[in-house]
């Protein structure tokens, strides 16, 4: 399954802290008392491309800094999300375990503020760097023994996080057979609560980049109406658009680097409501014609 890292707490960090020599004084939010959550409050990132050094450059953008950017506020909110996902493209070109370990760190102080994390794989990722960079956090059960997919229930939403990753570095995706079967079996056993399906890869296979069977995947995801909302990351880009049955299609945008002028560079801010959810896109650029954009989404029947 997708990595969930559950929150640190204070004690553990402080024994951490104190075992390592540190004062705690330099780090006095961790006294405070924790922040409320925000039950129906989701925090959705994708393509941080985070590299093992910190100074380094992506299309002139350092990663890193992108990312403090967008884990300052949150932890500056008054109510923190209730889960954190980042979909894929966790690590900045080819999954190197270094990559691996910087993202650990700044995930820290999220994780330290009472925030669960959950991790997935795009196609700049590596499996097994990833499965062991996290061996000793990582839930050891998976439903598929080679990849990283997984259902998570809460009380709105049924969340199933898909693993796209056919080779590190190849651009394309493929959920494969056995994965999509899953997928099918899990949803007919659970037909009354909607369901929400991230993939890394964005819909279709266009200039050699999307998802090799996404009709596969749509043969599985739009006959069962409990499924609303097929989220993915992998073009840089921020667009919502709904198909034909009513499926909602939502492109989150890249934490680092963008693509194409004028598209946003931000994560998104997902609450779950009564019959649909609301989106508002936050921009690492606070005066991007975009930040602030707000969706109101209603579930198909």
């Amino acid at each position: 399954m997708p990595i969930h890292l559950p929150p640190i707490s204070r004690r553990r960090f402080l024994q951490r802290t104190i075992v390592a020599g540190a004062a705690v004084a330099a780090a006095p939010h961790l006294l405070a008392a924790a922040k409320e959550m925000d039950p129906d409050f989701w925090a959705l990132l994708s393509d941080i491309h985070i590299a093992a050094d910190r100074k380094q450059l992506g299309r002139g953008i350092n990663m890193a800094e992108h990312f403090e950017t967008v884990s300052r506020e949150l932890l500056d909110l008054p109510k923190l999300p209730v889960g954190l996902f980042i979909n894929g493209d966790c690590a900045f070109n080819s999954g190197e375990s270094g990559d691996y370990a910087t993202v650990a760190k700044l995930l820290t102080p999220l994780r330290e503020s009472g925030m669960p994390v959950h991790l997935a794989l795009g196609n700049h990722d590596h499996r097994e760097h990833f499965w062991d960079a996290f061996a000793e956090e990582k839930a050891a059960k998976r439903p598929l023994s080679d990849r990283q997919c997984s259902l998570m229930k809460t009380p709105r939403a049924n969340w199933f996080v898909l693993d796209s990753l056919e080779k590190t570095l190849a651009t394309p995706g493929l959920l494969g057979h056995e994965q999509l079967a899953w997928l099918a079996k899990t949803l007919d056993e659970n037909p009354k609560t909607p369901a929400i399906v991230m993939v890394h890869h964005n819909p279709g296979l266009g200039g050699n980049m999307g998802l090799k069977d996404t009709e596969g995947l749509f043969e599985v995801i739009r006959p069962r109406k409990q499924v609303k909302a097929y989220i993915y990351g992998h073009t840089h880009t921020w667009k919502v658009e709904k198909d034909e049955t009513g499926l909602h299609l939502i492109n989150l945008p890249p934490v680092a680097y963008i693509f194409q002028e004028g598209q946003p560079s931000g994560w998104v801010r997902l609450t779950l409501a009564d019959g649909g959810m609301k989106l508002e896109l936050r921009c690492i650029d606070t005066t991007h014609r975009d930040h602030g954009q707000k969706v109101d989404l209603k579930w198909r029947a």
